[in-house]
């Protein structure tokens, strides 16, 4: 495939003016595919001030253009010093051997295994799923940025970072062993339910509800920061009477970089969009979010200045 020369001056002008740069499908706080998702987790960890990244699906000319300048034809590609890595199985492995520290100039990393509590109940049917599985079977437990948890089968690996648990295999990979610090595993079959039940300590705690009187006092106190979701021809028909943000334009990333300990309630219509804002922010790190339930709907009861729509 002949690489067009503007498109190549372009790729050429982002390898040098930055040192990392990571060409994914989406952003790392939002990636469109699972391979995306893997390789820029990779990064996030490592570097959690940032690094560069392109989002090929919003730029086609990258998208193709990518491919052809490293001849490398799938997506993610990472380059590090304006040399091609790879893609996210090579940064995956770099990750867990260590190499990918070393290539962006870090520390070796930390291997020790995380502490983990499993019930005996828990060990019996992840022991007896690994047995039906065949011989050399272990359990790998990956916790992603957003503190999600998987567990599934694998092959035992003698160089992974494990766990043994009354004579059960449990194996982490690097980017999230230290997510893993703390976590607990049970087996229930009750109310609740019947299945494994995961806890995390570290995870964010989850999004509250909150009222919209709740809401009106504390960004009256100052000590709550209210965003609207709502685009501007929604806000226009009907408004609060109290300081808030919005997400337009550049106030998204404005809102992200706020220290984690900021205490953020979120607003929409009904409720429903506000809450997927919340749990984005959520994920994101952010140890007290609200939803104002009802969305401006539920404030119009209190504050009958507010227009209905």
């Amino acid at each position: 495939m002949s690489l067009d020369p503007a498109v190549r001056s372009r790729i050429e002008s982002l390898l040098q003016s930055n040192h990392v740069v990571l060409f994914m499908k989406g952003e790392p706080n939002a990636p469109q595919c699972g391979f995306s998702a893997k390789a820029s987790g990779a990064l996030s960890a490592l570097l959690p001030d940032g690094y560069a990244h392109v989002d090929v699906l919003s730029d086609p000319e990258i998208r193709e253009g990518i491919k052809a300048y490293g001849q490398w034809p799938t997506i993610p590609q990472l380059y590090i010093g304006g040399e091609l890595v790879g893609g996210s199985d090579i940064v995956e492995q770099m990750l867990n051997s260590g190499e990918l520290h070393g290539a962006l100039g870090l520390p070796a990393p930390d291997r020790s295994p995380p502490t983990v509590t499993v019930t005996p109940a828990a060990i019996a049917m992840l022991r007896d799923a690994a047995a039906n599985a065949g011989t050399g079977y272990a359990v790998q437990v990956e916790v992603d940025a957003r503190f999600q948890t998987r567990l599934q089968l694998a092959p035992a690996d003698p160089n992974a970072i494990a766990v043994e648990v009354d004579g059960l295999r449990l194996q982490f990979d690097l980017a999230g062993v230290r997510r893993a610090d703390g976590l607990s595993i049970d087996w229930v079959d009750d109310e609740r339910g019947r299945g494994l039940v995961i806890d995390n300590p570290n995870a964010p705690p989850k999004v509250k509800g909150m009222s919209p009187a709740d809401a009106a006092a504390r960004v009256a106190a100052g000590t709550l920061t209210l965003v609207d979701v709502r685009p501007a021809d929604e806000r226009a028909q009907a408004s609060v009477g109290v300081a808030f943000a919005t997400l337009d334009g550049g106030n998204a990333a404005s809102l992200e970089a706020l220290d984690k300990a900021t205490p953020l309630a979120f607003l929409c219509h009904h409720g429903g969009r506000s809450a997927q804002a919340a749990e984005h922010f959520r994920a994101l790190g952010f140890r007290e979010v609200y939803n104002v339930e009802g969305g401006i709907e539920a404030w119009a009861e209190v504050d009958g200045a507010i227009p209905r729509y």
